[in-house]
This record gives C-alpha cells, sequence and structure tokens, in this order.
C-alpha cells in the first residue's frame, strides 16, 4: 500500500513540477518581453530605429497576456500537487523541542494526533475547493484576460487536493497504528 501511496504522491508532484516550470518561464518570457516593449518605446529607440522598432512591436512583443491569471490558477494547482509527497515522507515544518525528550510512545501518540488534525483540515480544504469548483461552474465566471472559465482553475486544484486527501488519510491511518503498535510503519523525513 505505501508504494503505491508513494507512486500516487510522486506522480501528483512531478505534474505540479511541470506545471510550475511552464509558470516560471512564462512568467520569465513575459518580464523579458514587457522590458524589451518598454524599451521599444523609448524615445531614443523610436527617434534612431523608427521603423524597425515599429515593425518589432506590430510582431507582439510584450508582456504574456494573462500572466497573471495563469500563474494565479497554475501556483494554486502545484502546491497542492507537492502536498502529498510532503505529508508521505513527514515534509512538514515541526517545531519538536518540547516533544523530541518524551519518551518514545508519547512522541508517537502526539505525532498520531496532529496527522489526524491535519488529514482533517486538509479534507476540509478539500471540501471547500469543490464549493468553490460548483459556485464558479454554476455562476460562469471567466478570467479578465483571457476568459478562461474560474471553475478550471479550482478544478484543477480540486483534483490534486483529492490526491492529498487520499495520502493524508492513509498517513493518519498509518501514525495511529504506530502509536498503537510501537512498530514504525511510515518513514519519517
Amino acid at each position: 500500500m505505501h508504494k503505491a501511496m508513494s507512486l500516487l504522491a510522486r506522480l501528483t508532484s512531478i505534474i505540479g513540477g511541470l506545471v510550475l516550470t511552464g509558470l516560471v518561464v512564462m512568467t520569465t518570457l513575459s518580464i523579458i518581453g514587457r522590458s524589451i516593449n518598454e524599451w521599444l518605446h523609448s524615445d531614443w529607440v523610436e527617434g534612431t530605429f523608427g521603423g524597425i522598432a515599429q515593425w518589432f512591436l506590430d510582431l507582439g512583443i510584450g508582456e504574456v497576456n494573462g500572466s497573471y491569471e495563469l500563474l494565479e490558477a497554475g501556483v494554486a494547482f502545484a502546491i497542492f500537487s507537492f502536498f502529498p509527497v510532503c505529508q508521505l515522507y513527514s515534509g512538514h515544518a515541526t517545531v519538536d523541542i518540547f516533544t523530541s525528550r518524551l519518551p518514545r510512545p508519547v512522541g508517537r501518540g502526539i505525532s498520531a494526533f496532529w496527522e489526524v488534525v491535519l488529514a482533517a483540515a486538509l479534507i476540509l480544504i478539500c471540501v471547500q475547493l469543490f464549493g468553490g469548483v460548483q459556485r464558479y461552474l454554476r455562476n460562469g465566471e471567466t478570467t479578465l484576460f483571457l476568459q478562461f472559465p474560474v471553475w478550471w482553475a479550482y478544478s484543477a486544484s480540486f483534483a490534486a487536493s483529492v490526491v492529498t486527501c487520499i495520502v493524508a488519510v492513509y498517513c493518519a491511518l498509518m501514525r495511529v497504528a504506530e502509536s498503537l503498535t510501537g512498530r514504525p510503519m511510515m518513514p519519517v523525513a
């Protein structure tokens, strides 16, 4: 079962990584395009290279239209895509100044408790995302520049959050089992 969860978490994070890489490339191109566009509009370039500068501007050199909308939707998806692998390998930030000195069974109990709380919080977020998908699907709202339906972004984040919930529930069950049996069943960071 752990191999299946690991595969699911890793595949989701790879997809999120590819989306994030695409967003980085798009943002970089948008910044470069905007900078070149501003330079081509400068008085010096227009005065010196008039026709050539206008020819480049006519090609459409500038920022990527709708880049903020794509960035907003893509980053939300990427965040939810990285949650499962972070959850599975206990990659979340922890403060264990006090708990590290406690007896191992107590530490396992605390770990199991917080794993269950985190799984419940992630399920709540997933339910709220599903509500967002339904709301934006019903009202037909679109983004300002690209005019793509807002529910698309919510759906992508919701799909990744479903995977997050599956992995979170698995992790919570395994941590509770570890706490009850005293045997390690899950990797630690």
